[in-house]
């Protein structure tokens, strides 16, 4: 008799993160359109945001963040044997950002690259689909990358929708492990839920695209609306990704939700019995910067010593489209 394969995970190996130079405050958009500090802090927990210069794209702020996650990694970018970006505002509508983003870091020449679109909810999709390329051997290494320079698609003159957002990039490095015991104990990826609906795309979209206007265009929102969406729908996926381990809420050391705002997240801690403290929060620093907001307070976290190897976390996030998912790690 056979004996089968040991299990296989994809564990993180490095964190990393980059943040444009320029902030943003609430007091300096003060100055520029019909709004106040107050009412910004109020509504969203955002008081500030940082925004990328003229002429600095997604990809420099990917190689930045890629970077940094190498720099904590055992891996070198030589090893790396694919590069997946999530982002919603590519370099260019093509090639893929991901393709710049490889070229310049100099990963593996057998490799490959590409880009995951589902806006806010891209980095959770990307790190599903890395999961599932290194737990069938396809590849050893993965670097996956959220990016955004989300001010880019902002009308300005939109006060609903310009205080929201900022730009800055978050990534890991994952390898693969063979798996300790194959239980809740071992390090890595435990499983990803994914979802969408497509009939609530009108709610949050860019007025924009290659094959409507020939134009980027800008976000436009219904912010009661997703407002109302996202917290149910964030809720039955933590429900979902804990009924799926039969575990509780209290088994999870941190919550890395996606930062689009501060009422949405305490609703969702509230809803898992969740002190805030245990909860991953950037939202006033960094604003909403869509796929990197997730890698970007997980390394936040990493970084200033609260999140440690052997915690178990739970990811989540919602974009527009809807999509919406979340991922159990033990990092």
């Amino acid at each position: 008799m056979s004996l089968a394969a040991p299990a296989i995970r994809a564990v993180i190996d490095g964190v990393g993160h980059y943040l444009p130079d320029l902030i943003v405050t609430n007091k300096d958009l003060e100055q520029k359109i019909d709004t106040t500090d107050e009412w910004i802090t109020q509504r969203t927990g955002i008081r500030q945001r940082h925004i990328a210069a003229d002429g600095q794209a997604t990809s420099d702020l990917a190689v930045r963040a890629a970077l940094d996650a190498l720099s904590s990694s055992s891996l070198k970018a030589a090893d790396i044997d694919a590069v997946i970006v999530a982002t919603t505002t590519p370099d260019r509508t093509f090639p893929a950002t991901a393709t710049t983003v490889q070229a310049r870091l100099g990963t593996s020449k057998n490799g490959f690259a590409f880009d995951v679109q589902a806006v806010c909810s891209g980095f959770i999709y990307a790190l599903s689909v890395a999961n599932a390329m290194i737990v069938t051997g396809q590849v050893k290494s993965i670097l996956v990358i959220g990016a955004e320079k989300m001010s880019a698609i902002l009308d300005w003159d939109d006060r609903a929708t310009c205080v929201l957002f900022g730009d800055g990039a978050g990534a890991v490095v994952l390898k693969a492990e063979t798996a300790a015991k194959g239980d809740l104990s071992d390090r890595g990826i435990f499983s990803t839920h994914l979802h969408s609906d497509g009939h609530h795309n009108d709610l949050l979209y860019t007025d924009g695209g290659p094959s409507s206007t020939q134009t980027t265009g800008f976000i436009r929102m219904e912010g009661k609306e997703v407002f109302r969406h996202a917290v149910q729908c964030l809720s039955d996926v933590v429900e979902e990704t804990l009924a799926a381990h039969h575990i509780k809420a209290d088994a999870i050391d941190f919550l890395v939700p996606h930062q689009a705002n501060l009422r949405i997240i305490e609703g969702t801690a509230k809803k898992l019995a969740m002190s805030i403290d245990r909860v991953v929060v950037t939202v006033d620093r960094h604003g909403n910067t869509s796929a990197a907001s997730i890698p970007l307070a997980l390394s936040t976290a990493v970084k200033d010593g609260r999140i440690k190897k052997g915690h178990l976390l739970l990811l989540e996030a919602m974009g527009g489209g809807f999509t919406w998912g979340s991922a159990l790690v033990r990092f």
